[in-house]
C-alpha cells in the first residue's frame, strides 16, 4: 500500500511539472546569491551559508548551481533543505571538498516561486584556515515558469569572509553526499564556430563532444549566461548538437554527461556571432590650404555595435586593395599622388567580416612644369643629345625619350639649389626621329603635369648621306634609260611590222636611234663621272681613317652598280640596233 502511494505521488508530481511546464509567461530577470554575503570567523568555527534566488517580476520554477570555495580554508560539513522553496530534487545536494564545489538542481511546483529571496540550500563550513575565504557561483541558471525552460538568470552574486580564531558551533545538518565516479566534464569543440574569441558572420552553430564509456544520458544548454547548468536531457546520451538561426551576440553553449553515479561538472563553449554589417560609416577629407600637397588625410568615423570595428580596405583608382587599422586618430593618410582627380573607395569590415562601404574624390592640382631653355632641333648620327632648363630647386625631373614609335625610355636628373638641370641623354643618338618631354616632382612628392613635346631628327654622316643620294639617283636614271630603250623597242616593232609601206619612216626612225643612242651614252658618262666623284671621296677618306661597315659596303655597291648598269645599257642599245637594221 505505501508503495502504490509512493508511486501515485512521482506520477502526480510529474503530472504537475508537465503542467507548469506549459504555462507560458514572460521572461524576465534571476539572481543567484549568498546571504551572508560577509562576515568575520574564527578557525575551528562553523560558517552556514544560506543560497537564495532572486525573481521578483517573473515566476521561476527551477534552479541549479555550482558553488565554488577555496577547500584549503573551508570544508562542508553539511547540506540543509530546510525552508527551500525546492519541491522536487532532480539531483539531491553534494559536495566535493577535494574540489572544493556544491552541486545542487531542484524544481518548485507550478506555480513556482516569485520574490526576492527564495532560499534553496543551506551550506554549512567548518572554518580550517586563517585568511579570506571567496564563495562564488562557477555555474547556474534560473528558467522560468512559462513551458519553455526559458533561462532567466541575469546574475550570480558572490560571497567573502575573513576568517580567524574562535571555536565552532553545531548547524542544522543533513547527511552529506559527495559526488563520486561521475562523469568528467566533456570537452566540446565547434566546426561552425571554432575559435571562441572569433566572431562568425553565421547564424546555425553545431557543437560535437565525446561520449565516455557508461554515459547514458547528457544535458545541454544555450544561452547568455557563461556558467549556466544545462537542463534539457537526451536519454540515450548524444554526442553533437544543431544550433539554427541564432540571434547576433556572444553565446554559451553547455554540456553536462550522466552515468549510473549521477551527473558529473558541465563544460561551457563560448561561440561568437555577428551577421549584420557597420552602423555606418563617414569619410571626411581634411582641408588642406595647398591644394598640390600630393598626400591628403581623410577622418574615417565607422561603427559596429556588435562585434566591432576590426580594419578598413582602402582602393584608389581602382588600384589594389590595401587594409588599414586604426590607430585612434581615425586619420588615413592616403599614398602620394600625382595631379589629377582621384576616387577613393574603402570598406568598414567589422571582426565577423561583414563591411559597409563609402567612397570619397579628391582632386591634387599640379605643380608647374619643367621649361626647357635650349634643346637641339637636328643631330646627327652618333651625337649625344643635351638638354638643358629649369624647374623648381632641387626637383627631379623625370625625361621621357621615344624613337620613331619604339618603347619609350625614362631618364631621371636632379636639378640644383636655383633650378637648373641638364640633361645628357645616356645613348648615343642614331638616325631617326626622337621625341623628348619632361615633368617635375618637388621634394615634398608633388608632381607637375608633363610638358609638350619636342623633336629631333636625327640625320645620317655626310658622305653616307651623298652615296645614297647618287645611288638614289642611279636607280631613277636607270629606270629613265630602260623605259626609253623600251619605248624604241616598241617603236622598233611597230615599224618591222610596216617596213615595206614605211620606208622613209624607217630611215627616220634610224635617225632618231641614233640620236636616242648618243644621248643615253652621254648622260650615262656623265653619271658615271659623278659615280666615280663619290667613290673617289670615300677612297680618300679611308686614307684619313678607317672607313664604317656602312660606307665600304655603300662603295661596293655603287662600283657593283655602276658596271651593271654600264653593261646593261650597251646591251639593249645593241638590240635597237639589230632590230632596225
Amino acid at each position: 500500500m505505501e508503495k502504490t502511494q509512493k508511486i501515485k505521488f512521482i506520477v502526480s508530481l510529474v503530472f504537475a511539472a508537465v503542467v507548469f511546464a506549459v504555462l507560458p509567461t514572460a521572461a524576465s530577470a534571476a539572481t543567484l546569491y549568498f546571504s551572508p554575503s560577509s562576515g568575520s570567523h574564527a578557525v575551528g568555527a562553523t560558517l552556514s551559508v544560506g543560497v537564495y534566488v532572486s525573481s521578483a517580476d517573473q515566476a521561476m520554477n527551477a534552479a541549479s548551481g555550482v558553488i565554488s570555495y577555496p577547500a584549503d580554508k573551508l570544508e562542508v560539513v553539511s547540506l540543509s533543505k530546510s525552508g527551500s522553496i525546492i519541491s522536487l530534487w532532480v539531483q539531491e545536494p553534494t559536495f566535493s571538498n577535494s574540489a572544493g564545489t556544491v552541486n545542487f538542481e531542484g524544481i518548485a511546483l507550478n506555480p513556482g516561486f516569485t520574490g526576492a529571496s527564495g532560499k534553496l540550500i543551506t551550506v554549512n563550513f567548518r572554518v580550517k584556515a586563517a585568511g579570506a575565504a571567496l564563495l562564488s557561483f562557477s555555474s547556474g541558471s534560473v528558467l522560468a515558469n512559462d513551458g519553455k525552460g526559458t533561462n532567466i538568470l541575469a546574475s550570480l552574486g558572490a560571497a567573502s569572509f575573513s576568517l580567524g580564531v574562535a571555536a565552532p558551533s553545531a548547524p542544522e545538518t543533513i547527511t552529506p553526499i559527495e559526488a563520486i565516479g561521475v562523469p568528467a566534464a566533456p570537452v566540446i569543440s565547434s566546426p561552425t564556430h571554432p575559435d571562441p574569441n572569433k566572431w562568425y558572420a553565421k547564424k546555425d552553430a553545431k557543437f560535437v563532444w565525446k561520449l565516455p564509456s557508461g554515459a547514458t544520458g547528457v544535458r545541454t544548454l544555450v544561452g547568455r549566461v557563461s556558467n549556466a547548468i544545462p537542463t534539457v536531457t537526451y536519454v540515450p546520451a548524444i554526442n553533437s548538437k544543431e544550433l539554427p538561426n541564432l540571434a547576433d551576440g556572444i553565446w554559451y553553449f553547455s554540456v553536462r554527461l550522466r552515468n549510473k553515479a549521477g551527473w558529473g561538472n558541465v563544460s561551457h563553449f563560448r561561440f561568437q556571432i555577428d551577421t549584420e554589417k557597420p552602423e555606418y560609416f563617414e569619410i571626411t577629407e581634411i582641408e588642406r590650404k595647398d591644394k598640390t600637397e600630393p598626400q591628403v588625410k581623410f577622418i574615417f568615423k565607422a561603427s559596429d555595435n556588435t562585434s566591432g570595428i576590426d580594419h578598413f580596405e582602402v582602393q584608389i583608382d581602382g588600384g589594389e586593395w590595401q587594409i588599414w587599422r586604426d590607430d585612434g586618430s581615425h586619420t588615413y593618410k592616403a599614398p602620394v599622388s600625382g595631379p589629377g582627380k582621384r576616387m577613393l573607395i574603402a570598406k568598414a569590415v567589422d571582426k565577423a567580416g561583414n563591411f559597409l562601404a563609402n567612397s570619397a574624390e579628391f582632386f591634387i592640382e599640379a605643380v608647374e612644369p619643367p621649361v626647357f631653355v635650349e634643346y637641339p632641333k637636328e643631330l646627327r648620327n652618333g651625337d649625344l643629345l643635351v638638354a638643358k632648363g629649369k624647374s623648381y630647386p632641387d626637383a627631379q625631373i623625370n625625361f621621357i625619350i621615344e624613337k620613331d614609335g619604339e618603347a619609350p625610355k625614362n631618364q631621371i636628373v636632379k636639378s640644383d639649389a636655383d633650378g637648373n638641370f641638364i640633361f645628357v641623354f645616356a645613348e648615343k643618338v642614331k638616325e631617326g626621329i626622337y621625341k623628348l618631354w619632361a615633368e617635375a616632382t618637388k621634394e615634398d612628392g608633388s608632381k607637375s603635369n608633363p610638358t609638350d613635346k619636342f623633336t629631333v631628327a636625327v640625320q645620317p654622316p655626310q658622305i653616307v648621306k651623298a652615296g645614297r643620294q647618287v645611288a638614289d639617283y642611279l636607280s631613277v636614271l636607270i629606270a629613265v634609260i630602260a623605259s626609253l630603250l623600251l619605248l624604241v623597242i616598241l617603236i622598233s616593232g611597230l615599224f618591222w611590222y610596216s617596213r615595206h609601206k614605211f620606208s622613209r619612216f624607217k630611215r627616220i626612225l634610224k635617225k632618231e636611234t641614233k640620236e636616242a643612242e648618243e644621248a643615253s651614252f652621254v648622260a650615262f658618262d656623265l653619271l658615271k663621272e659623278d659615280i666615280r666623284r663619290q667613290i673617289k671621296i670615300l677612297e680618300r677618306a679611308k686614307i684619313k681613317r678607317e672607313l664604317t661597315e656602312e660606307e665600304k659596303e655603300l662603295v661596293k655597291r655603287l662600283k657593283k652598280d655602276l658596271e651593271e648598269s654600264e653593261k646593261l645599257v650597251k646591251k639593249e642599245i645593241k638590240d635597237i640596233e639589230k632590230e632596225v637594221k
